[in-house]
């Protein structure tokens, strides 16, 4: 369905239901993040993330009479986990080892920004638009990185940057690649994902020192069922019944929703120069996405 507004009452209601979950469980994942790795190391906490949502959720597909994915849809599920999840999720939950959560949202969001440009070495390369889109996200992006908590550590500042470039890189792939439909997709990516991240965790020699917090505990159980499985279930239902750049909407509104959670629930605090850089990055976002929707 191309447009909500051609669409009955029924369909726009649950169009409205989707999107607003989406933008507050996802919105709200970072915070998850920021409390699960109090006791999880980053790594071994992603493996367990996706283990879980991705276990369950391949289980139900396969009760449902689902087929399993080919040889060749793993591999593509693999490539997309390996730069989606181990990079992506994996280098931002490193990340917010020094970062806030609203900070690492706010680098996150511009993800479509690095889409945008990936796109490019398969010959569609940005609108006019979509690069002035770009120089100013990305010059919202280095406003970012001259925050102080962004500097104090260097390695969070590297994976600032590197987590949502692979986010981007999978982006522009995942129409190339051969994945299994609908959710199994997702199953798929979730438990090739999460056996990459068990190998860095170990690799790593990362390891649990003392009891994990009840705390870390409800956040990891959130993050593995409400954030992986209902929150990509409703992304799938809007990339099916909505436009691209409203399906993608959360691009721009789950930074928001992060700093007001990470000040309001944790005490998190916003600097002068991240108020900045979230309008200058976010207003790219809008700009590259209007721009691929015109081209």
């Amino acid at each position: 369905m191309p447009e909500t507004l051609v669409a009955p009452a029924s369909e726009r209601v649950r169009v409205a239901i989707a999107l607003g979950t989406l933008y507050l469980i996802w919105g709200s994942t970072y915070l998850g993040i920021r409390i699960a790795i109090e006791s999880f190391p980053p790594f071994l906490m992603g493996a367990l993330r996706f283990l879980v949502a991705g276990v369950a959720l391949y289980l139900f597909l396969r009760l449902r009479g689902v087929p399993p994915p080919t040889k060749a849809q793993w591999k593509g599920a693999a490539i997309l986990g390996a730069f989606m999840l181990v990079g992506g999720f994996g280098g931002v939950s490193f990340a917010e080892q020094w970062v806030s959560s609203g900070l690492a949202a706010l680098a996150v969001g511009a993800t479509p920004l690095w889409a945008a440009l990936f796109a490019g070495f398969w010959g569609r390369w940005p609108s006019r638009l979509e690069w002035g889109g770009l120089a100013l996200g990305f010059s919202g992006l280095v406003l970012l990185n001259l925050d102080n908590h962004v500097r104090a550590s260097s390695w969070g500042a590297i994976a600032l940057l590197v987590g949502p470039a692979c986010w981007g890189f999978a982006a522009a792939t995942s129409r190339r690649l051969t994945l299994p439909p609908g959710l199994m997709g997702s199953a798929a990516e979730m438990l090739t994902g999460a056996s990459m991240l068990l190998c860095i965790s170990l690799a790593r020699g990362e390891r649990l020192h003392t009891a994990p917090t009840w705390h870390s505990v409800l956040a990891l159980g959130y993050l593995s069922l409400i954030g992986s499985l209902i929150g990509f279930s409703c992304f799938l239902y809007l990339l099916s019944h909505v436009r691209p750049a409203l399906a993608t909407s959360y691009a721009y509104v789950n930074p928001v929703v992060a700093m007001g959670l990470g000040v309001w629930l944790a005490g998190e605090h916003v600097s002068s120069l991240a108020l900045i850089a979230l309008p200058t990055i976010l207003t790219g976002v809008v700009l590259v996405l209007a721009g691929r929707e015109r081209s």
